[in-house]
């Protein structure tokens, strides 16, 4: 109802004052300059209002309207990958605050010389899950290593993961026997209570082997709820990824995104670039983009995974009519 409600409002707004515009039309006299104008400004951000509900009309799957898990973990090279987990962070954080939303860390553990080795955070806005969808899957960064004294290049990478947080109207069977729960001590930024209780909480959900844990609530009741709404959601998320494997394997389509496989490339040096690889949008301006200036990748992304969804569905439609109609 929630979606449908934010979905049907601002078209109706847009009807009512391009109604409103239409009526001043016809009242303005010939020659009234000053009210020209000012229906021209009207006209202008009427445009402006249409182009972006268009763009929102990309928010097409269930959950898009949800906020967001996302999950940054650190790959193969030490302390250089830890430190692109910590870059990533910053920019994910920097894009949240651009967009208005809130972002709460919920688990984080520190490389052992620096940056982070995985972090969990919670980012809460209208389709923060929609948007932040297109940042699934690896990053990799080239560029002249700080850590290194002989200033060589450095690859490194990091895998994202982007799932939403799933409300509990959504029913997810969870089997107390099927969980393995263990308390630890928090090991990162946290407030008082770190390193002082086991308050940390890891759960383990035995069938699937899915881990989750939380430490930055303020109790170990808080950490256990927080860690099983994050494990309710990746179990979810492991549903949708298999039907929508069995979907690819029906339509006889390449899955867009597998988990492993770089969706983007970060370039420092010897030149710079920020390229997507699924959609070919890129950038020369790499130091913007890690401050946080998605809105262009995440753009390019939508409307590609628009135009997959549409590619597959009129195959389908057409294998089907085939079937409906051979030709002998």
């Amino acid at each position: 109802m929630k979606k449908e409600k934010s979905i049907v409002e601002p078209w109706q707004k847009i009807e009512g004052e391009l109604k409103e515009i239409s009526e001043l039309l016809s009242l303005v006299e010939e020659g009234d300059l000053d009210s020209s104008e000012e229906i021209d400004k009207d006209l202008e951000r009427l445009e402006r209002s249409i182009e972006l509900l268009e763009f929102s009309s990309l928010f097409s799957e269930p959950h898009d309207i949800n906020n967001a898990i996302l999950s940054i973990n650190a790959g193969a090279g030490g302390t250089e990958s830890c430190d692109w987990v910590n870059m990533l962070l910053r920019m994910f954080i920097r894009w949240v605050e651009n967009k208005g939303f809130k972002v709460q860390v919920l688990d984080i553990l520190p490389g052992e010389e620096a940056g982070i080795k995985n972090v969990t955070i919670l980012i809460k806005g209208e389709y923060a899950y929609g948007y932040l969808k297109s940042e699934h899957g690896i990053h990799r960064l080239v560029r002249i290593s700080p850590f290194d004294a002989n200033k060589r290049r450095h690859t490194s990478f990091a895998s994202v993961e982007v799932i939403p947080e799933i409300g509990e109207d959504i029913e997810i069977k969870i089997e107390e026997k099927d969980l393995r729960i263990e308390t630890f001590r928090a090991s990162g930024p946290g407030g008082q209570h770190v390193n002082v209780t086991d308050s940390a909480v890891r759960i383990t959900h035995l069938p699937t082997g899915i881990v989750v844990s939380c430490q930055n609530e303020r109790s170990q009741h808080q950490n256990k709820a927080t860690a099983m709404k994050i494990l309710r959601s990746r179990l979810y998320e492991l549903e949708r990824k298999k039907r929508e494997e069995r979907l690819a394997k029906i339509s006889g389509e390449k899955k867009e995104i597998a988990w492993g496989n770089q969706i983007r490339s970060y370039v420092l040096h010897p030149y710079l670039l920020v390229k997507d690889h699924r959609t070919e949008f890129e950038t020369a301006n790499a130091q913007a983009v890690l401050d946080g200036k998605l809105n262009g990748f995440i753009e390019a992304y939508l409307k590609w995974r628009a135009k997959l969804k549409s590619n597959i569905k009129n195959k389908m439609s057409n294998d089907n009519a085939k079937f409906k109609n051979p030709k002998f």
